[in-house]
């Protein structure tokens, strides 16, 4: 499958950039292609695809209205340091997880036919009510309160 109302097929290419950071030197890992699977499969290429959800479409929305909306690509990490492309989200947090568990994430601009592929997605299906969620633990305010009744 290609191509859906919810779901596309690419070919992902990598390339790696030395990078200096004081007297060290490090591989870095960026996107060089991105390209739908329908045509011939670039060398080196990796099949990944992209699918949207109903229940991410704030964190969609989010994304397409930042000045510079970006897409990531969920990688593998084979203990090589060579990152194996998994799947590409436009959903921030998705991201944001797979980092907190040490998976690489490579980021590119979103290219203008996903994001109207995204912006369709969204019309079709309706804007969701952004909704933040907070950590009952977190709020110190309810705390507070009950420590100037005590004593």
């Amino acid at each position: 499958m290609s191509r859906s109302e919810s779901y596309w097929s690419f070919y992902v290419t990598l390339r790696s950039k030395q990078v200096s950071i004081g007297r060290w030197s490090q591989t870095q890992w960026e996107i060089d292609q991105l390209v739908p699977d329908s045509g011939d499969k670039p060398e080196g290429a990796y099949p990944v695809g992209m699918e949207l959800f109903l229940d991410e479409r704030a964190n969609y929305r989010l994304n397409l209205d930042l000045p510079e909306p970006k897409m990531f690509l969920i990688c593998d990490d084979r203990g090589d340091g060579i990152p194996i492309p998994q799947s590409l989200t436009a959903n921030q947090n998705i991201a944001a997880g797979a980092l907190e568990g040490d998976t690489p994430v490579l980021t590119m601009p979103i290219p203008e036919a996903i994001g109207c592929w995204l912006e369709a997605f969204i019309t079709r299906h309706g804007e969701m009510a952004i909704q933040a969620k907070r950590r009952k633990h977190i709020d110190v305010r309810d705390e507070m309160k009950g420590r100037g009744k005590k004593g």
